[in-house]
């Protein structure tokens, strides 16, 4: 019988200790509870199950990600975990929930597609499940614990051989410091397949926003409302990807608009396919700092939102300011290839 381990520190609610209980039914679990009452955590499952204070706080979980931070880079290696966290309010659960997922990723923890089960008050972020499923609200949350229990457990994921990967950029090739960083990563891969698409201005226009059926319609079509070459030959190349890459140089903290365009229009694929045997990786460089901003985005809405494979260690990223930069900074020879190694390790299926 596999083993939970349940990082749970302080106080939770009723709501909380009822989606916990349906994660780790019939299952073996190890709680930790205290900083000072942490076991081995590398090549385990672990279940951080968080009670926020009303201003998004839970000072004891950030004490325990703290205590296992010192162990090492490697503190989390060959784990996988999965979140799930309460709130007393409408706030917070999501901002919470990508900061353990880097800090843990960070430590060499992968995750699953999809691996949050957020509790807002009143249980109103499952309203939209309740026009299909036809359920109390409660009944909701505990029937998508059940399924977080089954699928957690039984992911284990394969490397496939000579992957397909897609890079997706925005940049100019002739002064971006994140693509000169990505053809320095590029020149480590072995044994793959490399398409590259660079999402120019004009190309792409952002989601409108239709509803839900009228998604669904032009997914059924392979298509979306406004077509284009997202229609015609980005969507049909993430399809194809068993990896993909976003080359992010960090935009006022965020990814840039177009890359955030094609996040958008990815819904009318995920609307007709399932993401959770593509992987997810990251190359941000930041002017000055701020690239874990950028970092998070990617979790939040590719991994989180989207369903991709969040591998250990998952991003890169560097400081790089004029043109060039990015040639000249510390130890970045050796950077690349042991990211370009992992890259290759962890394309799985």
């Amino acid at each position: 019988m596999n083993k939970l381990y349940l990082i749970m520190p302080g106080e939770i609610s009723d709501s909380l200790s009822q989606m916990v209980d349906a994660v780790t039914l019939g299952i073996d679990r190890y709680i930790i509870a205290d900083p000072e009452d942490v076991p081995e955590l590398r090549n385990r499952k672990i279940v951080f199950a968080v009670q926020l204070d009303d201003l998004g706080y839970n000072i004891h979980l950030f004490e325990i990600l703290s205590e296992i931070s010192k162990r090492g880079r490697d503190a989390l290696l060959g784990s996988s975990g999965v979140i799930i966290i309460n709130s007393p309010n409408e706030l917070y659960t999501k901002s919470v929930s990508q900061d353990i997922i880097f800090k843990a990723n960070q430590m060499g923890c992968r995750f699953p597609g999809h691996p949050l089960i957020e509790a807002i008050e009143g249980l109103k972020n499952f309203r939209t499940w309740q026009k299909r499923l036809h359920l109390p609200l409660d009944d909701i949350s505990i029937r998508m614990c059940e399924k977080m229990r089954k699928n957690f457990l039984n992911d284990n994921p394969k490397n496939i051989e000579n992957p397909r990967i897609l890079a997706l950029h925005a940049s100019s090739h002739r002064t971006s410091n994140t693509l000169m960083l990505w053809n320095m990563v590029k020149e480590h891969i072995k044994d793959c397949t490399i398409e590259e698409y660079h999402v120019e201005n004009g190309t792409i226009v952002d989601c409108k926003g239709c509803l839900f059926t009228t998604c669904m319609h032009y997914s059924e079509k392979q298509s979306c409302f406004y077509g284009g070459v997202i229609t015609k030959e980005i969507l049909p190349a993430i399809e194809k990807a068993d990896a993909l890459i976003w080359i992010c140089p960090n935009y006022n903290d965020a990814i840039s608009a177009k890359l955030t365009a094609v996040i958008n229009r990815m819904t009318v694929l995920y609307r007709r396919i399932k993401f959770y045997n593509k992987t997810l990786f990251g190359i941000i460089v930041s002017g000055n700092s701020g690239s874990d901003s950028v970092a998070k985005q990617l979790i939040g809405a590719i991994n989180i939102n989207k369903g991709f494979r969040l591998p250990p260690y998952f991003a890169i990223s560097a400081i790089a300011n004029d043109p060039g930069d990015i040639m000249r900074a510390e130890d970045i020879e050796n950077i690349v290839k042991k990211f370009a190694e992992n890259i290759m390790d962890e394309i799985k299926a």
